[in-house]
C-alpha cells in the first residue's frame, strides 16, 4: 500500500491512499461473502449466486461500500503511522478511483494536531503585581474570630431581631395542602443568614417566644425541587426560643484565648502577615497567568475547528454543572437569558479558542524543555484529590484508569511548565 501526504492546510492533512488492486480484490471478496445471503437472484438459491452474477444483476458498485469499509482502516492506520501525523478527529474520504482490476485510490482529509510556532518564552517582561493589606481586612478577620468565639445566651425579654438564633416549628402548605419535607420541629435558624427561602427570616423578626403566625413566601424560580419552583407557600410557624450571640471584646485576653499571642497588637500583626502571604500568593498566580498569556500571544498556531468545538462542549458541560449546583438547568438558563444554545456556543468560541491555544503552546514548551511529572508528584496529586473527596489515596488509585492517570500527569506538567515560564521571566515594576 502507498500513501502520499499532499499537503497540510489550516491543520487539515490531505492524504492520498493507494490501495493495490490485489488488496482491493480481497476486500471485494470479503464484501461479497458478508452480503451473499442478502442477494435474491432468479435461478439461484439465496446466497448461492456467484459474485460475477451478483455484480451483473445489481451493478458492479453493489459491493463497493463494504469493500471500502474493509480496506480503508488498515491502509489509513499504516498511512498515519508512516507519515507521522497525529489526527484529532475522524477522517473524511473521497474516492478518486475505483473499479475492477484497478487500484483503489482515496483522498483523505483529516484534522491533525496543529504545529505550534513558538515565539519568545524566556526573559519576557511581566509587570509586578502587589496588593496592600488594609485595616478593614484585618478587622474583618478579627470579627470572624469573634463570631467563632461567641457565647450563645437565651433571650426572653424582647422580640426576635436580625442576628438572633431562633428555634422554630413550622409546616408548609401549598393551596392548603401540606407538601413533602415541608415540616420540621425544633429547627435552628440564624435570622439574617439567608439560609432559608427569601422572605422567610424577615417575617420572624419582631415576634416573641410562643408566638404562632403565618409566613407567606414564594419558592424561587431556581429552587432545587422542580415541583416547588415559583410556588407560593404558607408556613405555619411557632417561635419556641430566641438566642443571641454575645461576642467577646477585642482585648489582650481575647488574643490569648484564640491564638498563641499575648496581646491584641501581636494578633493583628500576625493576621496582617497571614493576609499578606495570601495576597502574595494570589498576585504570583496572577503574574504567572499574565506570563503564560504573553507567551501565547508571541506564538502562532492554526487550530482545527473541531478542537475549538470540543472545548466549547467542555465549557457547556462546566456551565451546566455549575447551574445544576445552583438549582438551575441549562434550558431554563437559556430561557431566562433569551439565548439559544447556538448563541451561547458563539459567545464561548473566543474563550474556547484561547484555552486550546494556551494548552497547545504550553504543551510544546513542556516538551522542548523536557518537563516531566515525577512519580512522587503524581502520588501527591492523587492524595490531594482523594482528600477533596474524603477517600483514601489507595482507594482513589484503585478507581482511576490509565487515561485518568495520564490526565493527572498532563495537568502536573502543564502547571510546571507555567512555573518554568514565570521563573524565567523578568519581573518589572508597573509604569506610573
Amino acid at each position: 500500500m502507498g500513501s502520499n501526504l499532499k499537503k497540510i492546510e489550516k491543520s487539515v492533512a490531505i492524504i492520498e491512499l493507494n490501495i493495490p488492486k490485489e488488496t482491493f480484490e480481497n476486500s471485494m471478496n470479503f464484501a461479497y461473502k458478508k452480503n451473499a445471503d442478502k442477494f435474491n437472484i432468479p435461478g439461484f438459491r439465496r446466497g448461492k449466486a456467484p459474485m460475477a452474477i451478483v455484480e451483473r444483476y445489481y451493478g458492479e458498485g453493489i459491493l463497493y461500500e463494504d469493500a471500502i469499509e474493509h480496506a480503508f482502516p488498515v491502509a489509513y492506520k499504516e498511512a498515519i503511522e508512516s507519515l507521522k501525523i497525529d489526527p484529532v478527529d475522524t477522517p473524511n474520504i473521497d474516492v478518486l478511483q475505483i473499479g475492477k482490476g484497478k487500484d483503489l485510490i482515496i483522498e483523505v482529509r483529516v484534522p491533525v494536531m496543529p504545529e505550534v510556532e513558538l515565539g519568545e518564552y524566556k526573559d519576557i517582561e511581566v509587570e509586578k503585581i502587589e496588593y496592600d493589606v488594609t485595616e478593614e481586612e484585618i478587622m474583618n478577620r478579627l470579627q470572624e474570630m469573634r463570631q467563632k468565639s461567641a457565647r450563645i445566651i437565651p433571650v426572653e425579654d424582647r422580640p426576635a431581631q436580625t442576628g438572633d438564633i431562633v428555634i422554630i416549628d413550622f409546616e408548609g402548605f401549598i393551596d392548603g395542602e401540606p407538601f413533602e419535607k415541608g415540616k420540621a420541629e425544633n429547627y435552628e435558624l440564624e435570622l439574617g443568614s439567608n439560609t432559608f427561602i427569601p422572605g422567610f427570616e424577615e417575617q420572624i423578626v419582631g415576634h416573641n417566644i410562643n408566638d404562632e403566625f403565618d409566613v407567606d413566601v414564594t419558592f424561587p424560580e431556581n429552587y432545587r425541587v422542580d415541583d416547588l419552583k415559583s410556588k407560593p407557600v404558607v408556613f405555619k410557624v411557632k417561635l419556641k426560643a430566641i438566642k443571641q450571640k454575645e461576642l467577646p471584646d477585642l482585648s489582650d485576653d481575647f488574643a490569648k484565648d484564640v491564638s498563641e499571642h499575648d496581646t491584641l497588637d501581636e494578633l493583628k500583626e500576625s493576621i496582617k502577615k497571614e493576609i499578606q502571604e495570601e495576597k502574595r500568593h494570589y498576585a504570583e498566580e496572577e503574574m504567572k497567568e499574565n506570563a503564560a498569556k504573553k507567551v501565547v500571544q508571541n506564538s502562532k498556531v492554526e487550530i482545527p475547528d473541531v478542537m475549538i468545538e470540543r472545548q466549547i462542549d467542555i465549557s457547556l458541560k462546566e456551565l451546566d454543572y455549575n447551574l445544576r449546583y445552583q438549582g438551575l438547568y441549562l434550558d431554563k438558563y437559556l430561557e431566562i437569558t433569551g439565548k439559544s444554545k447556538d448563541d451561547l456556543r458563539a459567545e464561548m468560541r473566543n474563550a474556547a479558542e484561547s484555552r486550546v491555544k494556551m494548552q497547545l503552546v504550553i504543551d510544546k514548551i513542556g516538551k522542548l524543555e523536557n518537563i516531566e511529572a515525577t512519580d512522587e508528584e503524581i502520588e501527591e496529586k492523587i492524595a490531594e484529590i482523594a482528600k477533596e473527596y474524603n477517600i483514601t489515596a489507595e482507594k482513589l488509585k484503585e478507581e482511576l484508569n490509565e487515561n485518568q492517570i495520564n490526565n493527572i500527569k498532563d495537568d502536573i506538567i502543564y502547571f510546571k511548565t507555567i512555573d518554568f515560564i514565570f521563573n524565567n521571566s523578568k519581573i518589572v515594576n508597573k509604569e506610573e
